[in-house]
């Protein structure tokens, strides 16, 4: 992997990461047009760890609502009356939801750093999920705010963020698409998507830099993958504001176009030699 590899590799997923097509689903195609082997171990670790750099700007992004919902956690932690702060309760939220993710991933990991990384699965995750996605859209009621948020809605919302492990099928899609299932309306699932992010791609991240620091330095090069976190925080930074905006005001069904095309594209170059799978 050279420097113009990871500069295009980190603009895409700091475009990508929040909508809800699939970051790892495009990190997954471009690399094979690139000409990278998608099952090397290094490969799939650059993958997972320039996803710090987008995350880092949602912190930033979101360092005020952060820095109160830690507040609210602390205090209700030493303090019975404080918890009766909805804040408090959301913080909780957010570690419950963040719980199935880090188990089946970890149980996971080979799984999903070999057979996985296929481009036929790519296709298969953009295609079907759509479907999910327009079912969601056509029968959630969004008559939930962010405040009628409960435990079972944000295990629910985390089992299914689960999903998101295949290529494809998109973290946010899944996790605003279990939301909308849930009744919550799109702005209060669409913050909770985002929240939900921090702790699974950082902990994604930290993984495979700490299991996979040998690979990635023998096959891809540190250089490369700090340089592709650092295009994907800004890039993810620069656009964070418009791509909230964009999924909270518009049905995620406005993406499915788009995910079917991309889907058939590639499953076109599959099938005539184009692109191999792997």
């Amino acid at each position: 992997m050279n420097i113009l590899h990871a500069i295009i590799l980190g603009i895409i997923e700091g475009l990508t990461e929040f909508l809800p097509v699939s970051s790892t689903g495009h990190l997954t195609i471009v690399e094979k047009l690139l000409g990278l082997s998608i099952d090397d171990p290094g490969v799939t670790a650059f993958t997972a760890i320039i996803q710090f750099g987008a995350i880092v700007a949602v912190i930033l992004y979101f360092r005020s609502d952060i820095g109160r919902l830690l507040a609210a956690w602390g205090r209700g932690l030493l303090n019975r009356p404080a918890r009766q702060n909805d804040d408090y309760w959301f913080a909780w939220y957010i570690i419950a939801g963040s719980i199935p993710i880090g188990i089946v991933g970890f149980l996971a990991r080979g799984l999903i750093s070999g057979p996985l990384r296929n481009l036929w699965i790519v296709v298969a995750g953009l295609i079907l999920w759509s479907v999910v996605m327009v079912v969601a859209e056509r029968l959630g009621k969004q008559t939930r705010p962010e405040k009628a948020l409960t435990l079972k809605d944000a295990l629910i919302i985390g089992l299914v963020q689960c999903i998101a492990l295949i290529p494809g099928v998109s973290r946010s899609g899944a996790t605003i698409s279990a939301g909308l299932f849930r009744n919550l309306d799109r702005v209060a699932a669409t913050r909770l998507s985002f929240f939900l992010a921090i702790p699974a791609l950082v902990g994604a991240g930290v993984y495979e830099g700490v299991s996979e620091g040998g690979a990635v330095s023998s096959t891809v090069g540190w250089v490369p993958v700090l340089i592709g976190t650092a295009v994907s925080f800004v890039v993810a930074y620069a656009s964070i504001a418009w791509l909230l905006r964009l999924v909270a005001r518009h049905p995620i069904t406005v993406f499915i176009w788009y995910r079917v095309a991309l889907g058939l594209v590639v499953a076109a170059c599959l099938t005539t030699g184009v692109l191999a799978a792997t």
